[in-house]
């Protein structure tokens, strides 16, 4: 058992690919807790912020289950595994845009400032350490993940820095929210503008990228 997390631990540090797809099946996992959790505050509560956050997670929870599922597959069908691969493109890629339009009604919900927070500081400033991590990995792995062949991984990273964006989206309505008091002002236009732009690249981004992979898929 030490040798075989060993080997993992190894294999991890050589193969960007295995990498990758090793945190993409542990993000699986996690992804569908959040969609749970957010599921059953939107029922309990009666919360449509958390209804509509869950379905987006359900989404991201199934793109990021495939293509670990896919590349396992494709170890007993490497023949075909860049056409299995192809196909699992064509499905996520759809998955990712209806991802941006289950984000319309939870982004205005938060520039109206109709999402209920109840955390305090601590937790806030937490939150926010965290979402810079995630947003600094995302950065990096995106700009790294053109050292790799394969369409299912370059497609993972791009996922992954679409899901750190959405964490600046909420972060930034948390904190407006815990830190505003009767002399803040409005907040509104500021929020409107950072969210819209927020989300422009966030759906630029989706499209851009099944744009050049299909283009990539057909020079091929």
């Amino acid at each position: 058992m030490g040798n075989s997390f060993k080997q993992i631990a190894e294999r991890r540090k050589k193969d960007y690919n295995f990498k990758t797809l090793t945190n993409a099946a542990a993000s699986f996992f996690v992804t569908a807790l959040f969609a749970l959790y957010n599921g059953f505050l939107g029922i309990y509560y009666s919360s449509v912020w958390n209804g509509c956050i869950c379905v987006y997670y359900i989404l991201l929870a199934v793109t990021r289950g495939m293509i670990p599922i896919t590349e396992k597959k494709n170890l007993s069908r490497a023949e075909k595994a860049d056409a299995y691969r192809k196909r699992t493109f064509k499905i996520t890629s759809v998955v990712i845009l209806m991802m941006n339009l289950a984000l319309v009604i939870p982004i205005s919900l938060m520039v109206l400032n109709s999402r209920p927070v109840n955390m305090g500081l601590i937790p806030a400033i937490a939150m926010a350490a965290y979402t810079t991590y995630k947003v600094v990995i995302a950065s990096i792995n995106i700009k790294r993940m053109k050292r790799s062949s394969n369409i299912l991984v370059r497609e993972l990273r791009t996922i992954n820095f679409i899901d750190a964006l959405v964490s600046v989206l909420t972060l930034q309505n948390t904190l407006i929210i815990v830190n505003r008091t009767e002399e803040s002002g409005d907040m509104f236009v500021l929020t409107a503008v950072s969210s819209a732009v927020i989300y422009l690249v966030i759906l630029a981004l989706s499209v851009w990228r099944i744009f050049k992979e299909n283009k990539n898929s057909k020079t091929s």
